[in-house]
């Protein structure tokens, strides 16, 4: 199977990152409002997308827009949203802490529920609410954003997981996560790659290593789940530091 050509893009170090990161959030929104009048974004979790998050907050030019975004999460951790593990939390405390989103515009993804099963499908009911898909198809978020861990990972989507083969569900329960917390709730694939557009940010030397055998290395989407990541051409996007692009050979953007 043919891999996908992302647009590769190379910053001088994570403030840059952060900068192009919310360049590409405005652009995508003047897209989606001039398009469909609402802009619908999945945020990442983890470190990375903090200062991402920081400068979005700090847009001028979002002011105009901010009462027609909705939030989403690509996934989420088993965990109450205080707990510092909490990729809702993080995201409330560097972004949505900081701009007028009213409640019924944030849809939190509820992997603390005790029936994670069931919360997949109500997630999946919110998705289909909201974004109103057509035919079966995927709802399509106009922006997703995604991390990389140091396995390939990406979203709770991990190496070996059953769930890279799932093409009939939008949400799926993650009971057997190989890293705390083992139990949370994901995106799958059909959603990801149904997005307008989906951006990977990674910084660090930290991640060079991965990054090179995600962007460079043997296609084998088993082992490096970040490969199965396959949008229509054109709309997948990684925005890296100078330290994590450190070992890719071909053809990249500086910016």
């Amino acid at each position: 199977m043919d891999r996908p050509s992302p647009h590769v893009h190379v910053c001088p170090d994570p403030a840059a990152v952060a900068q192009a990161g919310a360049r590409l959030w405005v652009d995508s929104v003047r897209h989606a409002l001039a398009a469909r009048g609402a802009f619908h974004v999945a945020l990442a979790g983890g470190n990375t997308p903090r200062d991402v998050h920081k400068a979005v907050s700090a847009q001028a030019d979002l002011d105009f827009a901010w009462h027609k975004t909705h939030v989403y999460w690509s996934d989420e951790r088993a965990v109450p949203p205080t707990d510092e593990q909490s990729n809702y939390g993080m995201a409330d405390e560097s972004l949505l802490c900081a701009v007028p989103l009213s409640p019924a515009q944030v849809h939190r993804m509820p992997g603390d529920a005790d029936d994670l099963d069931a919360a997949a499908r109500a997630y999946a009911a919110t998705l289909a609410h909201e974004l109103a898909p057509t035919d079966h198809a995927p709802p399509a978020l106009d922006l997703i954003w995604l991390g990389v861990g140091d396995d390939g990972h990406t979203a709770s989507l991990f190496p070996g997981s059953p769930l890279l083969r799932v093409r009939d569900r939008w949400v799926a329960a993650v009971t057997d996560a190989p890293k705390p917390p083992p139990r949370r709730l994901t995106l799958t694939l059909p959603v990801i790659d149904a997005a307008r557009r989906v951006a990977f940010v990674a910084t660090g030397r930290g991640k060079a290593e991965i990054v090179q055998a995600i962007l460079e290395g043997p296609y084998d989407p088993e082992r490096l789940p970040a490969q199965a990541v396959r949008p229509a051409p054109g709309r997948l996007l990684w925005v890296l530091d100078e330290a994590a692009a450190s070992r890719l050979t071909r053809t990249r953007t500086t910016v």
